[in-house]
């Protein structure tokens, strides 16, 4: 299997998306310490050309400075130089100049645009809008609320509020407008409306008998969203029969820090791992992962699929490794 690789000396991986708009570029963000100190950087990554097959190196365009650490980051789905990222200090920022020419000319600015500053403890988890909800940003915290934010005002539009314990991760959906899920370490998947300014879940279930860590949505069943726990289980959801999980898959001991719905075929997920392996599912062949990547030494906590490369899937992790390859079980499902 080819993988391209990158190493961030001293600063931990802990989410990286690819870009929307350059199929070779990708963010990566970062922190000092393993986010329990320090500060965090922001990776603009590029991926070799297609005819360098002797590259197995991503190539660093730029890196930008924040003085607490970085847990997550979006590609504005509107601006291909524009991202946001969510930070320990209970902030957002987002930053400008992230394409090739301005890195390339030194023109990025080294300070963010904006700077979102209302949640009192980490923002774990950042999501920007597409389609209906394309200028809006949704962001979840350990101070056990979510904001959502007009990218163009400085104060949040609303703050939801019914979850118990730790928010780790929120995902609008991608096929029904207004309506995003969260997950909580209260065990809880929370259902929103985000035009409902009063700020309470329109369904709350307990997804998992221990911590909630992952969601994350169907890109072909608008029914369809998947959530991940610290109990080392995967469960699928079906938002017309919502009492209990359609399925279940086992992803080892160890939690699920995060799960990714491929946008190129509807059977297939690949989940990051606190056991420091990326596992992969195509549904089609049953419910026993097709490949268990273990190439990291530490929690794997970042994992993305390439939208614009059929199979082509990211990870990252706190020791400090990401890396760019297409899953072996998927090679031959390849056009």
């Amino acid at each position: 299997m080819q993988i391209q690789t990158h190493t961030t000396t001293d600063r931990h991986g802990y989410s990286l998306r690819f870009s929307p708009f350059e199929p070779s570029h990708m963010l990566l963000a970062t922190s000092q310490l393993y986010g329990l100190a320090g500060g965090g950087s922001l990776f603009l990554l590029a991926q070799s050309a297609k005819d360098d097959a002797q590259s197995s190196s991503l190539t660093e365009l730029c890196r930008l400075e924040w003085s607490d650490g970085l847990f997550d980051v979006a590609w504005c789905p509107y601006a291909a130089d524009i991202a946001a990222t969510a930070s320990g200090d209970g902030s957002l920022q987002i930053w400008s100049g992230l394409d090739a020419e301005s890195a390339l000319t030194e023109q990025t600015p080294k300070e963010p645009l904006l700077c979102l500053q209302e949640h009192k403890n980490e923002i774990y988890s950042l999501d920007w809008g597409e389609k209906w909800n394309y200028h809006t940003l949704l962001s979840a915290s350990w101070d056990c609320t979510l904001k959502l934010w007009d990218c163009n005002r400085q104060n949040s539009i609303t703050t939801f509020v019914g979850h118990n314990d730790l928010i780790y991760c929120a995902k609008y959906s991608p096929l029904i407008a207004n309506l995003f899920a969260s997950v909580s370490t209260d065990g809880h998947l929370n259902l929103w409306n985000s035009l409902d300014f009063a700020g309470k879940p329109l369904m709350s279930i307990e997804a998992h008998a221990s911590e909630a860590l992952s969601c994350d949505w169907s890109h072909f069943d608008r029914n369809i969203l998947m959530t991940g726990g610290s109990d080392g289980l995967i469960r699928a959801w079906d938002l017309r029969k919502m009492r209990t999980h359609i399925f279940e898959l086992y992803s080892g001991e160890f939690a699920v820090r995060r799960l990714a719905c491929s946008p190129h075929s509807a059977t297939v997920l690949a989940s990051a791992n606190y056991d420091f392996t990326t596992r992969i599912w195509d549904l089609e062949r049953g419910e026993s992962a097709q490949e268990i990547n273990a190439q990291h030494t530490e929690f794997v906590c970042g994992l993305d699929w390439n939208p614009q490369q059929v199979h082509q899937l990211a990870d990252c992790g706190w020791d400090a490794v990401t890396n760019v390859y297409t899953p072996q079980c998927l090679r031959n499902m390849l056009v």
